[in-house]
């Protein structure tokens, strides 16, 4: 008898299907020849630090730092009760562990993850009972029936994966002494013990400084003033195109003057084009997604998702055996599933109407052994997914799209480069005009891309053309925008080393902050802690942030090379090229020198927020009209953060008024309302169903404190 452990229920019924077992028993399941059972993640945790000693119970300066000479676990505790061993974590546990010791099992197979922190699962809970009985791994991408049947058929022995639970062991510990370590002290210095804990760890504050950054770079911003001097020309049969004023390479002009002085000069003279030059360029597909990549793709694109729904969403389709494993840093296939992939995409475009322009061919772009790290970039299986929840369905759509636009035909457009000068005119400069004309479609019909591409006339080069129009337009220096999640998992991927998405091979394996599995996580406790708030689809630093970014004593801890170099190491742990030990001792002496050099610090106060985080770290909409506070977001409504002091103003988001108009209050609407006093509203309904648009004011009434609504038209 063969004992399977899976990593959620969901996997472990996806294994019995594949083995045709139905006999589903209390926390396993049972028949030919195999138990299978399950785990809920980690059903294990590491002590804390009071489960070691009782006088680590309160926290004292003098308690730290504090790192364990042996690193223990227990039971993984109830987050509703804390403290408390989670019931039913710990009925599963004694649900395995009887079933690795019965008799007639004679192997054990663990099919967790194959990860670092499957590994991790797996091992934790197959050692924490001791058993002399041979251990196997499971190694999958998808749980699929036919990989799973072969997967089988391929085990390795559990020792062979020893480097990858060394790395997710030192992962694990060193993330416990920095974080439980320097939460501590930080709290007692900085906050004196009150309030909620400043989370300090080794991936959340280099995450949080990337953001502060961008923050302290729009700060001090100075924008410049430069103008730009465009023409607009007409060729022997009226077609009209613009051109640009270059002059030494230079488009943009600091002084106005020196434009001016260009326009008079060319005033009333003809033209001629002087040069055209025609490129026929290649557009290539994007790379296939890797997880951080997909979740740039969808938050940049649909509204309201976060890269945390967007791991979700696609662990859910793993789990239902639609796409391949998603917490993957790879954008191609290894170059041993050529058969497989060619199955899965012959499968998938028999219906589409372009499936005749579909071809499947081997190329470098899509496999490449060099560009893949222990999983292949993330694309649908075999099986087509009959119903899937409106959100299932954008991230499976996006997955399959990108696949097929592989084995599309390559994009193809034609540049086109007009050089204009003007005859007899005193100047150095000519005008350049630029323009694109798609050629082959490809790839692009696949995700539905538009080209905006600028036409230019059909024209030769020793044309005249008359120069109808010339303006001088201002303009201004931009500061960088904030980051987005896309942006934020982009820096996050490459520790800061910008590339574009074509280039993705040149980035340094395995040196980045976090990993595919827990950038999203990161995000989301920046938050959920109140260090950033979201404004839009923008990331911004609260005031917390950035008072922490300032006072924190620590900067490696904010340093993207110290983490890159972190991580890097832990990858290079799988790869035994680095020796766990040699990296926890590293964090050890990292961790203590940190702990002396807080305590020895001076005094001063980080404000910490209540426990709800309070308005600084939500986005300030206005000025309230009764007392002056800030307006900010509630969950019902836009209200007054004075609300505890007694202030009324709010606007309810499902306001009766406008519901009866098919109408809910927007934060746009909100903000007009505040900074105008009036709110231009389109798209309203009438009792009789006609749309209609109006000005809407609210206004305090004379007889109570409350508003109401008043509608204006304006010509």
């Amino acid at each position: 008898m063969r004992l399977i452990l899976a990593e959620k229920p969901s996997v472990a019924k996806n294994i019995a299907d594949a083995l045709k077992i139905k006999n589903k028993k209390d926390g396993y399941y049972e028949g030919n020849n195999y138990l299978i059972t399950w785990a809920f993640g980690h059903l294990l945790q590491l002590y804390d630090a009071k489960d070691y000693d009782s006088g680590m119970a309160r926290w004292k300066m003098d308690n730290f730092p504090f790192i364990p000479s042996k690193f223990k676990y227990k039971v993984k505790s109830n987050p509703r009760t804390k403290g408390q061993a989670d019931s039913g974590a710990s009925k599963q546990l004694k649900t395995i562990q009887s079933l690795m010791k019965r008799n007639d099992v004679d192997m054990i197979i663990s099919a967790c993850d194959y990860d670092r922190e499957g590994q991790l699962i797996g091992d934790s809970v197959i050692n924490h009972q001791k058993t002399d009985k041979p251990v196997y791994r499971l190694l999958l991408n998808e749980w699929t029936e036919a990989e799973v049947l072969q997967g089988i058929e391929k085990m390795k022995p559990n020792s062979d994966m020893q480097p990858l639970q060394d790395a997710g062991i030192s992962r694990q510990w060193a993330d416990w002494v920095i974080g439980i370590n320097l939460t501590s002290v930080a709290t007692l210095k900085y906050q004196k013990g009150k309030g909620k804990a400043l989370n300090i760890g080794r991936v959340l504050l280099p995450t949080l400084k990337i953001i502060y950054d961008r923050d302290k770079e729009i700060e001090q911003f100075k924008p410049d003033n430069y103008y730009k001097l465009t023409a607009t020309f007409q060729t022997k049969d009226g077609q009209d195109y613009q051109g640009s004023y270059i002059e030494n390479d230079k488009e943009k002009f600091d002084k106005k003057e020196v434009l001016e002085e260009v326009s008079k000069k060319i005033e009333n003279k003809n033209a001629i084009v002087l040069d055209k030059q025609v490129e026929r360029k290649k557009d290539f597909a994007p790379f296939l997604f890797n997880l951080s990549n997909l979740q740039g793709f969808i938050t940049s694109k649909y509204k309201g998702w976060t890269s945390d729904k967007v791991l979700k969403v696609a662990q859910s389709l793993y789990e239902k055996k639609f796409i391949t494993y998603p917490r993957t840093s790879s954008t191609a296939l290894d170059e041993s599933l050529v058969g497989k992939t060619a199955n899965v995409l012959k499968t998938l475009v028999e219906d589409l109407p372009y499936k005749d322009e579909i071809k499947f061919t081997k190329t470098r772009r899509v496999f490449n052994n060099a560009k893949v790290e222990s999983h292949s970039a993330i694309i649908p299986t075999y099986l087509k997914p009959k119903r899937l929840t409106t959100d299932e369905g954008i991230v499976y759509n996006v997955v399959k799209n990108r696949f097929i636009a592989q084995f599309m035909p390559i994009a193809e457009y034609e540049e086109t480069k007009l050089t204009t000068k003007i005859e007899e005119a005193p100047i150095t400069g000519v005008f350049i005009s630029k323009g694109k004309v798609q050629l082959v479609e490809g790839w692009k019909k696949v995700e539905r891309i538009q080209s905006k591409d600028t036409l230019l006339p059909y024209i030769q080069v020793d044309d005249k053309v008359n120069l109808l129009d010339y303006d001088i337009s201002s303009h201004v220096t931009k500061p960088p925008k904030r980051h987005t999640e896309k942006t934020l998992l982009r820096v996050m991927e490459t520790c800061g080393k910008g590339y574009k998405e074509e280039d993705v091979e040149e980035v340094l394996t395995g040196f980045s902050i976090g990993t595919p599995a827990t950038r999203a996580d990161t995000m989301k406790k920046l938050k959920d802690v109140g260090y950033i708030t979201t404004e839009s689809k923008n990331l911004l630093c609260t005031e917390l942030g950035k008072k922490l970014v300032d006072s924190f004593p620590i900067k490696d801890l904010f340093d993207l090379e110290f983490t890159g170099r972190l991580e890097k190491s832990l990858a290079d742990i799988e790869k035994q090229q680095v020796n766990k030990d040699d990296f926890l001792n590293i964090v050890f002496t990292f961790t203590t020198e940190s702990v002396e050099k807080i305590k020895s610090e001076k005094d001063v106060t980080i404000n910490q927020l209540p426990s709800n985080q309070g308005s600084s770290s939500k986005e300030v909409l206005g000025k309230c009209p009764a007392c002056g506070n800030n307006i900010i977001e509630g969950t019902k409504g836009f209200g007054c953060s004075n609300w505890r002091q007694g202030c009324k103003f709010v606007v309810w988001k499902n306001d009766f008024f406008l519901a009866a108009m098919k109408k809910k209050v927007t934060k746009t609407m909100v903000k007009a309302l505040l900074k105008d006093e009036v709110a231009f509203v389109k798209g309203l309904i009438s009792k009789k169903g006609n749309k209609f648009d109006a000005y809407l004011r609210y206004e305090k009434n004379k007889e109570n404190d409350f508003y109401s609504w008043k509608m204006e038209f304006k010509k």
